[in-house]
């Protein structure tokens, strides 16, 4: 079974009151391309980046001061 819809997965820290982010890594993983969107916005618009930028993206959200 296939849907036009990605699977989304909201990020490990969505425990701090919902601010978070999701990805769908099997459409990563199928088209080279990273979606990620807002989880408070699920119908709204999707970013998509390369694997290096999310791979940045990722970085740089790890180093931020909480």
């Amino acid at each position: 079974m296939t849907t036009d819809s990605p699977r989304w997965f909201k990020s490990s820290y969505s425990a701090n009151g919902g601010q978070c982010i999701e990805w769908a890594p099997t459409h990563a993983t199928t088209t080279g391309i990273v979606p990620v969107r807002d989880s408070k916005r699920p119908g709204g618009p999707s970013l998509m980046l390369s694997p290096s930028a999310f791979a940045g993206l990722v970085a740089l959200a790890r180093s931020a001061e909480l």
